[in-house]
């Protein structure tokens, strides 16, 4: 696999940004990992999760509140994917590597594999964002078409209506297709895996049958398979579509740049400077909304310091706006998370024709 360069500066604008926001947790006597603040959250997530996964297969609540409860648990399954998975496998969690291990390891029991999300996640689309043929969070042919260099089809005429629809499907296909696919092809994208360790591949395994055991043997002998597939689909679905759209309104909306490199295999900014182009921030100043997508709405925080925790995101924040002003680089950000949305939603409308 041939990967870009990104061009390089020896005074670059990340070297400077990398000096203040050192200097600011020097003089805070901060530590970059997660604290008091975040370990709360992370214990409220995880019981509150507890309780609805018992209350909802073992006591069989009435119907609207058993399909009220499976959108709880699916919202739930996102917040401790972005609150807790997501920093734990960044190695922000905590300043302990067995308990950034352990958060991150919370992946595996909602479906997925922390082997497979290194890869796609930390290392490729954290350095080749939005570089299409790269970062695989951008690939969702042929459904949608989210960059101007992918494949036209004529399902896109229609892909700012039917959006929703896709994104809910994140969750199911993610934990039942992707991960095999990568598993066997020993792939994300073009991209190769590094080779599996013997624990590797006990953990991808053992823990893909506990989820098949927890989230579909268990409930079936409790509520019977009509009932489960009903509750699964309506629980999978709402947890799909939030994890998807705080994605999407972080990195395709009408403002983020989709480069590529150029004849020579370089891209045309530095790293920094590339992350600032191809993230946007939203709704930054909603309380509710950043506790509950882990700090993700300060998306350009988190992709430019993606070793800090997202609780100091919010401190972070007015440094590195400060610093693009300095060197004239633009940092986007939407107020609100509707305007992101009416952003994204454009975004596909535009694509949406050759």
């Amino acid at each position: 696999m041939n990967f870009p360069k990104f061009s390089g500066h020896t005074q670059s604008f990340h070297s400077e940004l990398k000096r203040r926001i050192n200097e600011y947790f020097a003089e805070a006597g901060k530590a970059q990992t997660g604290n008091f603040q975040l370990y709360f959250k992370a214990i409220v997530l995880v019981l509150a999760y507890l309780a609805v996964y018992t209350h909802l297969v073992f006591f069989t609540p009435d119907t609207w509140l058993a399909l009220t409860e499976c959108v709880v648990l699916g919202g739930l399954t996102a917040a401790i994917g972005f609150n807790i998975m997501h920093d734990g496998m960044h190695g922000s969690f905590s300043r302990y590597k067995w308990v950034n291990y352990v958060a991150g390891l919370s992946l595996n029991f909602l479906g997925a594999n922390n082997f497979m999300w290194k890869t796609k996640h930390n290392i490729i689309h954290h350095t080749y964002t939005n570089i299409d043929g790269m970062d695989d969070d951008i690939e969702a042919r042929p459904l949608l078409r989210l960059c101007d260099t992918q494949k036209y089809y004529k399902i896109h005429r229609f892909q700012h209506w039917y959006f929703w629809a896709a994104y809910s499907l994140l969750y199911i296909w993610w934990v039942f297709v992707t991960d095999y696919k990568k598993y066997f092809r020993k792939k994300i994208g073009d991209v190769p895996l590094k080779p599996m360790s013997t624990w590797d591949h006990i953990s991808f395994w053992g823990f893909k049958i506990l989820n098949i055991f927890i989230f579909v043997a268990v409930p079936i002998t409790q509520v019977g398979f009509s009932a489960w597939l009903i509750g699964y689909l309506v629980f999978g679905l709402f947890a799909g579509f939030v994890l998807s759209i705080v994605f999407q309104l972080a990195h395709t909306v009408e403002d983020t740049h989709f480069p590529h490199a150029d004849s020579h295999n370089r891209m045309e900014d530095e790293w920094a400077i590339h992350q600032l182009k191809t993230t946007a921030n939203f709704a930054t100043h909603n309380k509710v909304i950043s506790w509950l997508v882990g700090g993700l709405n300060f998306q350009v925080e988190h992709h430019l310091f993606p070793k800090i925790s997202h609780v100091h995101y919010p401190a972070i924040s007015k440094i590195i706006k400060q610093a693009c002003a300095d060197f004239n680089v633009k940092y986007i950000e939407y107020p609100k998370m509707r305007v992101a949305l009416a952003s994204h939603v454009h975004h596909l409308k535009n694509l949406s024709h050759p």
